[in-house]
């Protein structure tokens, strides 16, 4: 059997900054780190960091006085902002950049006097986040089809912007939706999804021109991961999401002769391994690694985790 590695695949640099953010706290603090939600959409990822003594909590609520808290990759609301100031606890800020850059834009737009739709998945921590960092009202749009639901005259002045894990295709048939109900549309272009979505996906569809069957792993509360699987659905190659080795059924690969393997953004190599050595205990294996975007974009840390020493990180500010 032959496996072929998309590139690029797995850990994007939103996701490598949340993970060393909540690692240097806890080197520079000690145990216990709290971190608000998952820091990022993984399973082996969080259990990892609970081991070294991160404390994951659904709410701030659950964080001791005093405590330093970590708000995940997805981004929070300013709601949650405003808590742990009042609470002043320590906060060091994993969103990612990307992600605080959509939150820029819907501010903007809203100042225009533009009515704001943002395209998501409802209940998406990245969505909820999102939807408490604008003041003023957000029509949250989750297909084509809900366009035509919005409460909206054809004239109405829109701005939209879009949750970064979305699927390019599905954005811009949403986005195309909007532009041929309403008159006045503007938004940033589809290029504007992040880079890690664009460059998995893309990876992705010239994965499956070569081969017969697509593992993806990632979770499956993980929307990028998600929607890698469904660019090889969509396409007719036999799709299936797995966490790692352990969730491959041998009987998808009944027959195929080549199988590609890629990852979402938020599971780290370790889990593709795992799955090329369950495909290994199946029979010989000539394992190769399909030419592709080569990333080498990173994010800055926090300052307080740039400097040694430089004590606690300072209270939350709204």
């Amino acid at each position: 059997m032959k496996v072929v590695l998309a590139q690029p695949r797995g850990f994007c640099a939103g996701v490598v900054r949340a993970i060393d953010i909540v690692e240097r706290a806890l080197t520079k603090y000690g145990a216990p780190i709290y971190v608000r939600h998952e820091i990022v959409h993984n399973r082996h990822v969080v259990e990892t960091l609970k081991a070294k003594g991160a404390v994951f909590v659904k709410e701030l609520s659950e964080v001791p006085t005093g405590a330093v808290t970590v708000f995940s990759a997805h981004g929070v609301a300013r709601s949650v902002q405003k808590e742990a100031q009042e609470r002043q606890l320590p906060v060091l800020d994993a969103t990612c950049p990307l992600v605080t850059k959509v939150h820029n834009q819907g501010r903007r737009y809203v100042t225009q006097g533009r009515t704001l739709v943002l395209v998501g998945h409802a209940g998406h921590p990245e969505v909820v986040g999102t939807l408490g960092q604008i003041d003023g009202p957000v029509h949250l749009v989750q297909t084509a089809a809900e366009v035509e639901t919005l409460p909206l005259a054809l004239d109405t002045p829109i701005a939209y912007i879009t949750q970064t894990t979305l699927s390019v295709d599905d954005t811009r048939h949403i986005i195309e939706a909007l532009k041929r109900r309403f008159t006045d549309v503007i938004g940033p272009d589809t290029k504007d999804i992040c880079y890690a979505t664009q460059n998995r996906q893309a990876a992705v569809r010239e994965l499956i021109k070569v081969v017969d069957v697509l593992l993806v792993v990632g979770a499956r509360n993980s929307s990028n991961s998600n929607r890698l699987r469904d660019v090889g659905e969509e396409a007719g190659v036999p799709s299936y999401l797995v966490n790692d080795g352990s969730e491959v059924d041998p009987k998808w690969l009944e027959g195929v002769e080549r199988v590609g393997l890629t990852a979402g953004a938020s599971a780290p190599e370790v889990l593709v391994d795992s799955v090329i050595e369950a495909l290994r205990r199946l029979g010989p294996l000539e394992v190769s690694v399909l030419d592709g975007t080569e990333e080498n974009i990173t994010f800055n840390l926090p300052q307080v985790l740039r400097i040694p020493d430089a004590g606690q990180p300072a209270a939350a500010s709204a």
